[in-house]
């Protein structure tokens, strides 16, 4: 039996404990950390050293973070953890309404939150005593006279989930449905009564019988189920609503009887990537790892109008000869330049050639937000409807838009803004 080399330790063997805690805090926040990667942390960091901050970093995140949607997590955890004196204090006020005002008053940043609770499971000690139970039995009394926990999460923004929400999040988001109307089509059917006459059945029948008539066989149009569109950005701004997006995504295109003929998906960032195949597979993580796989731009740029005008070159024809809805995914911000393709002409182009189009943007989840991005107010004029898509409850108010045509969302309220 072969023995495994010693491990040289570092000199500091403080360092090394918590190098263990760090990872155990990665762990909890979501990133697969296992015993190997720690061992090949604690021989980086005897290599590379630990005086400059941002070495010191660099040498984690290579050793720790193996996918892109990982390295947020890993930055507040990093940040919690080994750079912010205060970081205690700012969990503790974030985590316990009672110690609201310890830290300074802010918004969390994107997964704060999760890192913050998988710091906390290592800081029991460092809690208030049990001394506060009445303000925490008030709190609870508080949560009981508001809404239940189910309705809070569907509430909640996706970029601010802890890992356990997330995980629930996305088991609700498995058992949503889609419906959507069927499409009538010039075609007919026999029916046994209707208003319409079958003409060339009739004539048929007739001329089997020496012109004779015995009866007039009805016929009614054919219905068939749409196509379903998806475009999702994957930028960084959109990084942490197109992967919950892209689960809901998966759920749709595998569910039987969904009611959609078939779903394609696209992703873009800097460019445009079909990952239809990928979703296809039946595991959902598989799946989405197979599309991490092939779209290699996750939480890049922004090029709307450049992916948009690849689209509508390349795919468009193929997937919405049928009358497919289109979703887009998108915050509008796009980075394109003056010498691109124009925003405005690509996205009406791409509702010329859909059924319906669909715009969900997180950035609607503010009360305040209004269409002052140039990539915002060009593409507005041109979708169908406009919603919000920061939550399960945003997610599950899509089904209006697609069973009432009539409904735009926020469309119209924002073109009033415009002028």
């Amino acid at each position: 039996m072969s023995v495994a080399a010693p491990l040289d330790l570092p000199e500091h063997p403080r360092l090394v404990e918590n190098l263990a805690h760090f990872a155990r805090a990665l762990r909890r926040a979501g990133l697969p950390v296992g015993p190997g990667q720690l061992i090949e942390a604690i021989r980086a960091v005897e290599a590379t050293g630990f005086a400059e901050k941002r070495d010191f970093y660099w040498c984690l995140h290579a050793c720790f973070v193996t996918r892109p949607e990982e390295s947020r997590a890993f930055a507040q955890v990093f940040r919690l953890f080994w750079r912010d004196p205060r970081y205690m204090e700012h969990m503790m006020a974030m985590m316990l309404p009672s110690l609201r005002g310890v830290a300074e008053e802010r918004a969390p940043q994107a997964a704060e939150r999760r890192a913050a609770e998988a710091l906390l499971a290592d800081a029991d000690r460092d809690l208030p005593p049990p001394q506060a139970q009445e303000e925490e039995q008030e709190v609870q009394i508080d949560a009981r006279a508001t809404a239940s926990e189910e309705e809070k999460l569907r509430q909640l923004d996706f970029e601010q989930m802890s890992a356990e929400e997330m995980a629930r999040a996305r088991r609700m988001l498995a058992e949503l449905a889609l419906p959507v109307p069927p499409i009538r089509t010039r075609r007919l059917r026999a029916v046994a009564a209707g208003d319409r006459i079958d003409r060339r059945r009739l004539l048929r029948d007739a001329g089997r019988r020496g012109g004779e008539i015995h009866r007039l066989p009805r016929a009614a149009p054919r219905t068939r189920w749409p196509d379903l569109v998806v475009l999702c950005d994957i930028s960084g701004s959109m990084s942490a609503y197109s992967r919950m997006v892209l689960h809901f995504l998966h759920a749709v295109a595998n569910r039987e009887g969904q009611g959609w003929a078939q779903v394609h998906a696209f992703t873009f960032g800097t460019r445009l990537t079909n990952i239809t195949r990928q979703l296809r597979q039946r595991d959902v993580d598989a799946a989405l790892a197979a599309a991490a796989g092939q779209a290699r731009d996750w939480e890049g740029g922004t090029r709307i109008a450049e992916s948009l005008h690849a689209f509508n070159r390349d795919w468009a024809r193929r997937v919405l000869a049928r009358g497919a809805v289109v979703l887009l995914i998108t915050d509008g911000l796009d980075r394109d330049g003056a010498e691109g393709p124009d925003l405005g002409r690509e996205t009406q182009r791409l509702r010329l050639m859909s059924r319906q189009l669909i715009w969900l943007n997180p950035l609607l989840r503010w009360q305040g937000f209004a269409p002052r991005a140039k990539g915002v107010a060009a593409m507005l004029p041109h979708v169908d409807s406009l919603r919000a898509g920061h939550s399960v409850a945003s997610l599950q108010a899509l089904a209006e838009a697609l069973t009432r045509p009539g409904d735009d969302g926020e469309k119209a309220r924002l073109l009033r803004s415009l002028g």
